[in-house]
């Protein structure tokens, strides 16, 4: 048997004259948390639809739990749950009712028992009665888990589920997502948090179509040859436009009272903290972050010159 849940190779989707996903290929080993990254428009999505079965690839080949993306695309929706970006589910319904009218689609058996399992798994009682429309953003995001979920999937594909949940909701949606993966659940997740892309085992980033590096977020910070220094200097800030304006600083980002900067050219970047006035700023450097490596990469591939007309 395949080791992978997800076995895919030059995914290609066209819209039109659009190549809107442009030869990916992707291996994600069951039971992992992979994260998916990349700026909109990268092509994120449409890569979900295609291992889903939701879309059929314009090209490419593979499979998603051992069954053809494309000849057996409605075996896999079957063993799939599929989390959208847009809350889709019905907010006249109360949670009870939203979670039972899903297990009626999916045919399932002992519906009320299966129903009363996910509102006690994901902590939804107090609120089982509550009207969809009526909750905030993080009950909305459990109520959609706990619907993508209860029919024991073995794949979860998850796009951008946390987008304007508050903190807290954030890391206890996280909490369930791991406790998934500890019941054997590969899980797919689209998301532009860096503190969330930290959580995965390996994470992919597309841009323009293209994957351009996937890893341990380790591998992949080691990969992009950054190096940054960070100054913590009372007024430091004001350094921050003529850093700006230097060719070889590629990022400068502002985090409270420490200014970041960084470079693919580590001599370059030493020459300019070494020139005045930036040579009166204590500097130290220090390992890349997650988003500093985000950033060169979105800087290193440019605008997107696809034509979507």
């Amino acid at each position: 048997m395949n080791d992978f849940a997800v076995d895919v190779k030059s995914l290609v989707k066209e819209f039109g004259k659009t190549r809107v996903v442009d030869d990916v290929a992707l291996q994600i080993p069951k039971g992992q948390v992979w994260g998916f990254l990349g700026p909109n428009g990268s092509g994120k999505t449409t890569t979900i639809r295609m291992l889903c079965g939701l879309l059929t690839p314009t090209q490419g080949s593979g499979t998603c739990l051992g069954l053809d993306i494309i000849t057996e695309a409605e075996k896999i929706k079957l063993q799939t749950g599929y989390m959208t970006q847009k809350f889709s589910f019905w907010e006249d319904l109360s949670i009870r009712e939203n979670l039972d009218f899903v297990s009626r689609m999916y045919n399932l058996p002992n519906r009320k028992a299966k129903v009363d399992d996910v509102i006690a798994r994901l902590d939804l009682t107090q609120r089982q009665h509550q009207l969809a429309g009526d909750l905030s953003g993080g009950w909305k995001q459990r109520l959609a888990l706990a619907a993508v979920t209860m029919h024991n999937p073995k794949l979860l594909l998850l796009d951008e589920p946390t987008a304007g949940v508050d903190p807290k909701a954030r890391r206890e949606f996280w909490d369930q997502i791991h406790e998934l993966t500890n019941q054997g659940i590969t899980i797919l997740v689209s998301t532009h948090y860096m503190d969330e892309a930290e959580r995965c085992d390996q994470i992919a980033y597309l841009a323009h179509g293209k994957l351009i590096t996937q890893g341990t977020v380790r591998d992949v910070i080691a990969a992009s040859n950054l190096t940054t220094y960070v100054s913590i200097n009372k007024g430091v800030r004001q350094f921050a436009s003529a850093l700006k304006a230097e060719d070889d600083i590629e990022n400068v980002s502002y985090f409270g009272a420490a200014l970041h900067i960084s470079s693919t050219n580590t001599v370059a970047i030493e020459n300019v903290i070494k020139r005045a006035p930036f040579d009166s700023l204590d500097w130290q450097k220090i390992t890349p972050s997650l988003e500093d490596v985000f950033i060169s990469l979105m800087t290193s591939v440019g605008n997107d010159k696809r034509d979507y007309q």
